[in-house]
């Protein structure tokens, strides 16, 4: 195991992520629906972007107290216990000090995206993500009837010309960014603000994996950069039309159990959101364990995450000394946020469809190929779980790699 790899390991003696918990025959779409599609079942799987951690005790407490009460009636999010809860976080992990009057709440971020795509566009028009793009999104902006408009990641000329385009209204901006696990500057952000408001369209950004950035990197949410933008205005709208989507799902592990926030910069949408969602969409009462666990999350979960992310980099760690060891020329390192390794497989000149069949008929594992988020010939590999079973993903990977080379 190398040193970078220890250290990690070593922080996590509060926690146990070792353990494996078996999440066969619990409806677990990772586990339970991989034959829905790879076709096979019975593999074992490093896809959908789920961990296999069990959450934090800490919201384990909360979660069995809740349910403890025996009442499970309706419910607000429009309480001080959960909007001081997200204030708190936005101000102890980010610096940000949050206007908890513009937040608003959601089933989901993909929800949330829906919604303020029907109130920002119409169909035909034009909808900016970077590439390679995050299936969800893809599917999002095609299911509602508009266009798609792809730019390589990075490329600010590219950017540019399409926001330029009369009919693109939305940047929908992922940060970090998924499947690459980028994460995005000040300097960066701050730029592509500048182009959405000098072409007039509208900033989506999606943060739902901002709480997993690794050491050396830092995470500005976009409404920092709204709210600074509007200031150099003169206090005109700040920053343009914008919105934040997020969730302490994704990094915390409680997807299932739905619930999502957002922040809406300007009064007039956010009050037309607000009266989407609760008339339209008829969901005035959020989830009341998804609030719980937001909560606790927000407030006593900090040690968790910092031990999960920890024990994560371990893991990335020991991919990249694995992949380093078997195919140098491949030069990978691992990502800036998150738990899903973006391994570009090009420089070994394989076909993904021979290698996605020796995954699947002889290792037995299920890894996404890259083409499922527009780029063929990568692969997303999840490696949030415990350490064996990243042990067996890579090395599965590694023989198959042997194999179709041969």
């Amino acid at each position: 195991m190398s040193e970078g790899a220890r250290n990690a390991v070593s922080t996590t003696a509060r926690y146990d992520f070792d353990t494996v918990i078996d999440r066969r025959g619990t409806w677990c779409v990772q586990w339970d629906g991989v034959a829905d599609r790879f076709g096979v079942d019975g593999l074992l799987p490093f896809t959908i972007s789920d961990m296999d951690f069990e959450t934090a005790p800490e919201v384990l407490a909360a979660l069995r107290a809740r349910l403890d009460h025996g009442v499970l009636g309706y419910t607000t999010w429009q309480q001080d216990d959960f909007l001081s809860a997200v204030a708190h976080w936005y101000g102890t992990r980010y610096g940000t000090d949050l206007d908890t009057g513009r937040l608003v709440y959601g089933p989901s971020v993909l929800s949330q995206l829906s919604q303020l795509l029907q109130m920002w566009t119409s169909e035909g028009e034009g909808v900016v993500v970077h590439t390679p793009t995050y299936d969800g999104f893809r599917k999002s902006v095609l299911g509602l009837g508009r266009e798609l408009r792809g730019v390589p990641l990075g490329d600010t000329e590219a950017l540019e010309r399409e926001l330029a385009r009369a009919d693109a209204k939305v940047l929908v901006l992922c940060s970090p960014h998924n499947p690459t696990g980028r994460v995005w500057t000040e300097a960066e952000l701050r730029e592509m603000a500048e182009l959405a408001r000098r072409h007039g369209a509208a900033v989506i950004s999606d943060e739902i994996h901002a709480d997993f950035v690794h050491d050396g990197h830092v995470h500005v949410p976009y409404a920092r950069i709204a709210d600074a933008a509007g200031a150099r205005d003169g206090g005109g709208p700040a920053g343009g039309r914008w919105a934040v989507i997020t969730s302490a799902s994704k990094s915390f592990n409680f997807p299932a159990l739905t619930g999502s926030y957002g922040i809406i910069g300007d009064p007039v949408d956010r009050a037309e959101y607000l009266r989407r969602m609760e008339t339209a969409e008829g969901l005035a009462s959020p989830a009341v364990l998804s609030l719980t666990a937001h909560i606790a999350a927000y407030r006593e979960g900090a040690a968790w995450l910092d031990a999960v992310r920890a024990y994560v980099t371990g893991n990335l760690a020991m991919v990249a000394e694995r992949l380093d060891a078997e195919f140098p020329e491949l030069a990978w390192v691992p990502p800036q946020a998150g738990y899903l390794a973006w391994i570009d497989l090009r420089p070994l000149g394989v076909d993904e469809e021979a290698l996605q069949r020796v995954l699947i008929e002889r290792e037995k594992v299920a890894i996404m190929p890259g083409s499922v988020y527009g780029a063929p010939g990568f692969l997303r590999l999840n490696l949030g779980c415990p350490r064996s079973k990243a042990e067996a993903g890579v090395s599965a990977l590694v023989r198959g790699l042997r194999t179709v080379r041969a």
